[in-house]
């Protein structure tokens, strides 16, 4: 009895020993590590089993962020097509030549003469001064487009004195306009107020036409500019002509620039500078022009 007893304890107590030895085995006196979990894409769960405990979502696990040092720009066919800089156009081409070219010899390119009547034209919002020269036809040729260094103010006619404004209108410069020693290296006075400014009470004295680049009041063009432009102006008074017109406009007056500029208090004083516009743009010949019942007229 005994001994079945003793058999019948070892065979019950086997399963036993062989789980304490495989606990052994795998112990091997190191710390354990806890086994991998898969890369799901989602945190392991922490599981609350307390009576009445929800299980909230799981936020997707946070993607590790590659530094910009080492991130690699993903090229596409659209962008390099579409975000690539533009070739300049023959256009712009052919300006960039032509700004390159020293007077004489832009002149002798265009068969323009040094002494032919001179005719300016500007433009606020575009920041750029035009000279033109009058050719053998009678009509006037463009021979630069000079940038403007500095213009202060804003669109809109110059009202009073001080208000910083440069002038918006029809403007000329004789000879006692010309002040070659002007603390500004080199000017010219375009003869603000004139007739149409004094009939609407406007104030101002001394607008020029300048070097150095900057301004209160008037086109700055950069000493380099202005030894361009005084002497064509001077050798044009020089050869007869007995002044220069200057025409100052807030912007290029084309009919989509004119639809934008409807809402404005100075529209209408707008659309009477642009008739004077388009008659230089239809004809290549600056208009006479004069002043009546507080606007200007043109002929």
């Amino acid at each position: 009895m005994a001994r079945w007893d003793f058999k019948h304890i070892a065979f019950m107590a086997l399963p036993a020993v062989l789980i304490v030895g495989i606990a052994l085995l795998r112990h091997d006196g190191r710390p354990q590590q806890p086994d991998p979990v898969p890369d799901t894409g989602e945190l392991p769960d922490h599981e609350d089993n307390s009576p009445g405990a929800e299980r909230e979502p799981v936020p997707p696990k946070a993607l590790p962020k590659t530094p910009p040092s080492v991130r690699k720009e993903k090229k596409s066919i659209f962008d390099d097509y579409f975000k690539r800089p533009k070739p300049p156009t023959a256009r712009e081409l052919e300006e960039q030549r032509l700004a390159q070219l020293d007077l004489p010899t832009l002149m002798k390119e265009k068969e323009l003469k040094m002494g032919a009547p001179v005719f300016i034209r500007a433009f606020k919002e575009e920041r750029e001064l035009e000279v033109f020269l009058q050719g053998d036809d009678g009509t006037f040729q463009l021979l630069r487009t000079y940038p403007v260094a500095a213009a202060s103010g804003k669109l809109g006619p110059k009202l009073a004195e001080g208000d910083l404004q440069v002038p918006e209108g029809f403007y000329f410069s004789s000879q006692s306009s010309m002040k070659p020693d002007s603390m500004f290296h080199l000017a010219f006075n375009i003869g603000y107020p004139n007739a149409y400014d004094r009939a609407h009470g406007r104030t101002g004295s001394f607008i020029m036409v300048h070097g150095s680049n900057v301004s209160i009041g008037c086109l700055a063009m950069t000493d380099e500019k202005i030894e361009e432009i005084y002497v064509l102006c001077q050798a044009a008074l020089d050869a007869g002509q007995a002044f220069f017109r200057v025409h100052i406009f807030p912007f290029r007056m084309t009919d989509e620039r004119m639809r934008k500029a409807s809402s404005s208090e100075h529209y209408e004083f707008w659309k009477n500078l642009r008739t004077g516009y388009d008659l230089f743009e239809k004809n290549r010949v600056p208009p006479h022009v004069g002043v009546k019942d507080k606007r200007y007229t043109f002929e």
